[in-house]
């Protein structure tokens, strides 16, 4: 793979390891509180994204230390670092004074290196810009934004809620204000073929962001995407078919791009499909062979 890996940008950038912690602020999104929806994206569960967050009824430093403890075993003895993740739901969605505090909790975290904050693109308003950048002077900021797909069709299928010249312009002002800008993609979309996916992967590496996460479609139990699953409306990749397409997405994307995932983790007890992505160590192997 001639891209660079996450693991391999971060000892390139801060000369250690990284672990990830994530985080669940006790945030919402527009999409459930009723400003654009009240159901959430169509493949969302109950967590908003956050099924492996933590527990929003602790604080941001519980969070992480907590966080810190299921990784114990995975700590090196020499010098590492954390990333705090805020994972679930809409990071950017509150007050500027409430997001001040959640972040600055993270900031003021000795062993936190990275604020890693997940969010929409119609979520950053320029209140939100500025803190964001007062947050970058003290701490490297990334902002993730859930793209998914290019496509209109396919956006206004899922309920994503907000149009593609959106997350262009999110682009260009977390640029202006040099954040590191990271674009979750979801592969495997109902309706979509393969140069459909290819043409959304292609536009992201060319929209001037500096990683991606590549994202396998899953079916969770409880959400709506379920039932057009269970309805036999769509069928999702087998585990070759994904594995061709990551190594397509691969070819065409910028070398200079972070690869910040080529799949990722449905929780097991609400996974419906595809069921071998439940099988990480066998999805890890193939992908490994690309």
């Amino acid at each position: 793979m001639k891209q660079r890996t996450l693991n391999s940008y971060l000892r390139e950038k801060y000369h250690k390891k990284l672990y990830k912690v994530s985080i669940n602020a006790g945030l919402t999104c527009p999409n459930r509180d009723g400003t654009l929806g009240e159901r959430g994206c169509i493949f969302c569960s109950g967590a908003g994204s956050g099924d492996f967050a933590g527990d929003a009824a602790l604080s941001v430093t519980e969070q992480i230390d907590r966080g810190k403890e299921r990784i114990q075993g995975k700590l090196p003895k020499g010098d590492y670092g954390l990333i705090a993740y805020f994972q679930a739901y809409t990071n950017t969605y509150a007050p500027v004074d409430r997001l001040r505090e959640l972040y600055m909790e993270a900031v003021l975290h000795p062993e936190v290196d990275i604020i890693s904050i997940a969010t929409r693109p119609d979520c950053l308003g320029d209140d939100v810009m500025g803190l964001l950048s007062e947050i970058n002077g003290l701490k490297p900021v990334w902002v993730e934004l859930g793209l998914q797909t290019i496509h209109e069709r396919t956006a206004e299928y899922i309920r994503r809620g907000y149009p593609l010249s959106v997350y262009d312009e999110a682009v260009k002002k977390l640029g202006a204000y040099d954040i590191e800008t990271i674009v979750h993609v979801i592969l495997g979309l109902p309706g979509e073929s393969r140069d459909d996916m290819l043409e959304t992967v292609r536009y992201v590496g060319e929209s001037g962001v500096q990683g991606i996460k590549l994202q396998l479609l899953h079916v969770l139990r409880g959400t709506d995407l379920a039932d057009d699953y269970l309805a036999g409306k769509f069928s999702c990749l087998t585990l070759d078919e994904y594995a061709d397409l990551i190594r397509d997405a691969l070819d065409i994307l910028p070398e200079d791009i972070v690869i910040h995932r080529m799949t990722g983790d449905g929780d097991k007890k609400i996974l419906i499909a595809p069921e071998w992505s439940g099988d990480k160590k066998r999805v890890l192997n193939r992908l490994a062979t690309l």
